[in-house]
């Protein structure tokens, strides 16, 4: 692993602190090359590194031109796609014996076919989902749901396991699907997008019935802590609709659910309760835009029940 020359692009909320616990923890042999679309976040993160940890590159086939492993989160398919098609119709840039790790969330389809299209450069992909939330990726706390190649799972797991993940369970199965780790994605954010949305009705009933939001709270620190009882707190102080930036974003979150939704069609089944979750998080949208948090739906139902969508 000292011989890997790795590059990170796309600096969102997950992947910042993944890069930069890749920058100070990661077994690469030069300082992490980091390119983002907006390049003064990529110039602010390898400005706070230092230049033995990290440097800011300009352009895609630059980050990608000497790296051995590329790391790639970004935060939906067309974003994903744009940047392996400029990846693959780039004349400077050389895929062969590269290995490419998807990191975003994407349709399970969409990890395939770009695994297929990076074949036939001769370069291997890693589908690589990470759980967990902005203060987890920070704290090299995720978990890490890699799927592809055995040889190529192998090679990076140096750069997941207690750098930025506390877990790592390969999920290719035996014949290496990549879908197979996105699949698991999809599945995974739909419960936490539904179980965010079963938290926020509690809340609003636990107030219009008199039981009191703060008895709520306590029962939920108490029998759920971690990251529902944040939730909780958050709703409950205001963070939903306070925040400049949001932590799961109103957009990414429905496009999860429209992935979920195409994956249960395609097996033959309903899901319902993504139903009701995306139909509160459109009124998150209506309410606070591209800023609207997954937190928000405890606003849209107290909305819908009669309450100001923010509570003071």
């Amino acid at each position: 692993m000292a011989s890997e020359r790795v590059a990170w692009i796309g600096l969102g909320n997950i992947g910042r602190g993944m890069s930069r616990n890749i920058a100070l923890k990661g077994p690469q042999a030069t300082p992490l090359a980091l390119y983002n679309r907006t390049a003064s976040k990529a110039a602010a993160l390898a400005e706070s590194l230092g230049v033995e940890k990290a440097t800011a590159v300009s352009s895609l086939p630059i980050a990608v031109q000497n790296a051995t492993v590329i790391f790639i989160c970004v935060g939906d398919d067309h974003a994903l796609d744009q940047i392996i098609d400029t990846l693959i119709n780039d004349t400077s840039i050389n895929l062969a014996d590269k290995i490419i790790v998807d990191c975003s969330t994407v349709h399970p389809d969409t990890s395939r076919r770009v695994y297929k299209t990076l074949a036939a450069q001769s370069a291997s992909f890693v589908a690589c989902p990470v759980f967990g939330a902005p203060n987890m990726a920070d704290a090299g706390q995720l978990l890490a749901v890699p799927a592809g190649p055995a040889a190529a799972v192998e090679r990076i797991r140096p750069f997941l396991d207690g750098v930025v993940a506390r877990a790592t369970i390969p999920v290719g199965g035996d014949d290496g699907d990549v879908g197979r780790a996105t699949l698991l994605k999809v599945l995974g954010n739909t419960f936490i997008l539904n179980t965010v949305e079963t938290l926020a009705e509690g809340m609003v009933a636990a107030e219009k019935s008199g039981l009191g939001i703060e008895v709520y709270q306590q029962f939920i620190s108490s029998m759920f802590p971690g990251p529902v009882a944040k939730y909780a707190d958050r709703m409950a102080s205001g963070d939903y609709y306070q925040r400049e930036e949001p932590l799961f974003a109103v957009d990414l979150a429905r496009k999860d659910l429209r992935h979920a939704t195409s994956l249960g069609q395609d097996a033959g089944m309903r899901l319902r309760s993504v139903e009701v979750t995306d139909g509160y998080l459109k009124e998150v949208k209506a309410e606070r835009g591209e800023k609207g948090d997954i937190a928000g739906v405890y606003g849209a139902i107290r909305k819908e029940s009669g309450l100001p969508y923010e509570r003071k």
